[in-house]
């Protein structure tokens, strides 16, 4: 069947291409493909009736005043005069729809398109039809004496949609055009012969666990290199093929969302979701592509901690330094990162204020340490209670709690060797410059404060008493003169006792002792200076001629108190008297150190004329 445009051309339609195309397939192979054959009627049904509705259309449109002339007619193709022609050219001008070739499809013959036709043909071969454009000469061929144009090649619609072509009828003798050239669209039908892709996959999502039914977990994409307008081809449906009933997918949008409540991490961690994309709407026949998609659970603070034992036992020696741990206590918890941190606490026990809990940062430890000394003979044993809490909690799992555990901590001390101990920490003795030779002028004590009892020596570090100037005994501790003292000397004596057990050698203790040399008067007056004195001989009496002073090595408790008198064989001399100075003493001077000597006081007379010589 063929149409007639404007009056002056004919073409063939498109679905008669079809009838030939799947006859001539049918011819060389044999029976189609019963799915090849469903394919072709949903591609080409819409069409037949279109053109059912436009033929008649076409038909009844009123012929143009062109002549048509009949087959054969060569004379009055002659005769046509240019005026004509021209006339014709200018009323009309070639209009064509869209022609379809049916991609992938193939034969042994070359694929019937279409036809063109004109009316100026009579059938005498004096018409010419040559085609150009896209694939004009190797992929589309016309003939140029029928007008049918041919495929010569296997097309591919995702290759390349639709060709552009212009077609002429020239005179085959002259070359000249009997016709303006018209452009036409040549279009690849699609076939779903693409299978959906999902060009993103595999995917990894996660989701929280405990999460409640149709919680959001990710969303895949397929892609269907079809044609998404015409047909089916490209119309996907997704579905789960492995993951039920942990998850479902809406069919259309390809979101994931959880299908089962309470999915705990803690039992299974990882979902391995197969989905499946299929064009088609999902009908029979369609095709398919699959991805994977590794569901995470992601930690939720749903478990308390846990200690992996009620009771804890641990023994620590006496004479533990401060700050070091005796002990580790664990509270397990099931979930991870920072929903499985606890702090611990000691929340009751005899030891609260001797021991301490800290939180080892990376193991999550309990670690215990000593606060303060600890004393095998006064206490021996302590009971702690211990508190592990989570520091990060969920308040949607409130209810589930209380996130925290509780354990006993049982501490032994253990009893350990102790050094002697003094019965003071330091010791000042005072001893009086004249002491006799081995006085006893002091003594120390020291015990062993071990269960068992060392018997304790004595001795003196003689690093801090160079000159040998004191013993001790070694069973008693009392300290012994060795040599004189003089206070004038040395006021102060610094040494270190020594006390040692006995039956362990390297348990010593050591104590300081100042020994405070006490002041005898054993020094004689001395005058501060030598004296000399100068008298006018017009002196007048009562004048003072010299002053005098003298001082003491001594320093009695009360101060010195000096006499001053002429030498005796001056005594009766009536010219010169002797008179003290009553309140005169030395200037104030800085208190010094106990190591130092007080200052020397000084006493001052006067030498008074009594009448002139």
């Amino acid at each position: 069947m063929t149409g007639k445009l404007n009056g002056s051309c004919f073409y063939n339609l498109s679905y008669f291409y079809v009838d030939c195309a799947v006859n001539t397939w049918r011819s060389s192979c044999g029976t189609m493909p019963e799915r090849l054959t469903e394919m072709l009627m949903d591609t080409w049904t819409p069409l037949i009736i279109l053109w059912i509705t436009v033929l008649p259309s076409i038909f009844m449109a009123p012929m143009n005043q062109s002549q048509v002339l009949p087959s054969g007619s060569s004379t009055g193709l002659k005769s046509l005069t240019e005026e004509q022609r021209v006339l014709n050219r200018s009323k009309r001008g070639w209009v064509w729809n869209q022609m379809f070739v049916l991609e992938e499809f193939s034969g042994p013959e070359p694929i019937l398109v279409g036809r063109l036709h004109t009316d100026l043909d009579p059938g005498s071969s004096k018409i010419k039809y040559i085609l150009s454009g896209d694939g004009a000469g190797t992929i589309f061929v016309i003939n140029d004496k029928t007008g049918d144009i041919h495929a010569m090649k296997r097309l591919d619609r995702e290759e390349k949609a639709e060709y552009t072509l212009t077609a002429q009828a020239v005179d085959r003798d002259t070359n000249k055009p009997l016709e303006p050239p018209s452009e036409f669209i040549i279009k690849v039908q699609d076939i779903n012969d693409n299978a959906p892709e999902f060009v993103d996959g595999p995917y990894h999502a996660t989701v929280p666990e405990m999460s409640v039914v149709g919680t959001f977990v990710t969303k895949v994409t397929a892609t269907d290199a079809d044609d998404p307008v015409y047909g089916n081809s490209a119309k996907l449906v997704y579905s789960i093929l492995e993951g039920q009933p942990y998850f479902s997918i809406e069919p259309h949008t390809a979101i994931i969302k959880t299908a089962l409540p309470n999915m705990d991490r803690e039992a299974k961690e990882e979902y391995f979701v197969v989905i499946q994309a299929k064009d088609m709407g999902g009908h029979m026949g369609g095709l398919s592509g699959t991805t994977t998609v590794t569901i995470t659970l992601s930690d939720v603070n749903d478990n308390p901690p846990k200690f992996a034992q009620s009771m804890y036992h641990f023994s620590v020696m006496e004479d533990v330094a401060l700050g070091e741990p005796i002990g580790r206590v664990k509270a397990n918890d099931l979930d991870i990162g920072e929903n499985a941190k606890s702090s611990y606490d000691i929340i009751e026990g005899d030891g609260m204020d001797i021991f301490e809990i800290t939180t080892d940062a990376q193991t999550q430890d309990g670690i215990i340490r000593v606060r303060k000394p600890l004393d095998f003979e006064t206490k021996k044993s302590y009971t702690l209670k211990v508190e592990a809490t989570n520091i990060h909690i969920d308040p949607r799992f409130i209810s589930g709690g209380p996130f925290k555990d509780t354990a006993t901590v049982k501490i032994v001390v253990e009893d350990a060797d102790e050094p002697p101990v003094f019965s003071s920490p330091t010791y000042l003795l005072e001893v009086h410059e004249n002491a006799a030779i081995n006085s006893v002028i002091g003594q120390v004590t020291a015990h062993d404060p071990d269960v068992s009892s060392s018997p304790i020596r004595f001795s003196i570090d003689r690093h801090t008493d160079l000159e040998r100037q004191f013993n001790i005994n070694a069973e008693d501790g009392k300290i012994t003169l060795a040599t004189p003292l003089d206070r004038e000397t040395n006021m102060w004596h610094n040494i270190t006792i020594v006390a040692t057990e006995t039956r362990n050698h390297s348990q010593v203790s050591r104590v300081p002792v100042a020994i405070k040399v006490l002041d005898v008067n054993d020094n004689a007056p001395e005058f501060a200076s030598e004296h000399e004195a100068f008298l006018c001989e017009n002196g007048k009496p009562g004048q003072v001629i010299q002053i005098v002073s003298a001082v003491d090595k001594d320093d009695p408790k009360n101060g010195h108190y000096f006499l001053y008198s002429l030498l005796p064989e001056m005594v009766n001399n009536p010219n010169f008297t002797i008179k003290k100075n009553e309140g005169c003493r030395a200037p104030d001077r800085q208190i010094p150190s106990l190591l130092r000597p007080k200052p020397e006081v000084i006493h001052q007379v006067f030498i008074r004329l009594d009448r002139p010589t």
